[in-house]
């Protein structure tokens, strides 16, 4: 069930979205002009309205909907790569994942909705902007609470709890790679995201060099299909290279210590 607060989004037949908080009464939205809140929450999921003389579906949003709609500033990891992640990170209720640095907060959001009810991410960002950039949006999600921002840097800042998971997006992973061993737990595991192949190489063999074994590397392709009665194609469209992706979990902390 649907409460005051929640964010969702009134689709039209163009596949155009138009988000909004929901509140009882009378709201204001852009484009639309005033509505009546009532009716969408009444609507409920999928339901239909009609608003301004147009259709529109009301929807919950999904992850990937909250992905593509933040607030941008540097680029953002794509729904195609934050799904890897979060497959391979082997995320789930509970776990506790740092992240360096949050950005738009984009990947926050998936990584927020991984772990929840009962999870936390701590973001860790060098930059104040930034910083409130990814406050804005992680305040639309539904998983807020279990989420704590850090100005700091990863390669020196000091955790006061072990970590299950880490993600770097930063240029120069591999300098924080000494210090985020320091608290991700044995057999906790790692994730890398970068760019270049330069910059894939040089944190590959830092993770091979501090202690994580299965260690591999890959790039996320992808490709829609145009479906239409006249025949199906792929899309002149492609959403090709984004990123590199690096995995690996930490062992022979006994050893290290």
């Amino acid at each position: 069930m649907w409460t005051e607060g929640d964010i969702v989004f009134l689709l039209d037949d163009k596949g155009k979205k138009f988000w909004l908080k929901l509140e009882r009464g009378m709201i204001k939205l852009p484009s639309l002009g005033v509505i009546d809140g009532n009716k969408i929450i009444e609507a409920g999921d999928g339901g239909c309205v009609s608003l301004a003389g147009k259709n529109f579906t009301v929807l919950s949003p999904g992850v990937s909907d909250l992905m593509e709609a933040v607030e941008r500033g540097a680029q953002i990891i794509m729904p195609k790569d934050a799904a890897t992640i979060v497959f391979e990170l082997d995320l789930k209720d509970g776990d506790v994942v740092v992240e360096a640095g949050l950005g738009s907060g984009a990947l926050t959001t998936a990584l927020l909705h991984s772990v929840e009810p009962t999870g936390k991410v701590i973001s860790v960002e060098l930059r104040e902007d930034f910083g409130d950039k990814g406050r804005r949006n992680v305040a639309k999600t539904r998983s807020k609470r279990l989420w704590t921002l850090r100005i700091g840097d990863i390669r020196t800042i000091e955790l006061e709890q072990k970590a299950d998971a880490v993600v770097l997006d930063m240029p120069d992973p591999w300098v924080a790679v000494d210090n985020v061993s320091r608290f991700l737990r044995s057999g906790g595991r790692l994730c890398v995201y970068v760019p270049n192949t330069n910059q894939l190489e040089l944190v590959v063999k830092k993770m091979r060099a501090s202690g994580f074994v299965e260690v591999k590397a890959l790039e996320n392709i992808q490709r829609a299909m145009e479906v239409h009665d006249m025949g199906v194609r792929p899309s002149y469209e492609m959403l090709g290279h984004t990123g590199y992706l690096a995995f690996g979990r930490l062992a022979c902390q006994a050893q290290k210590q």
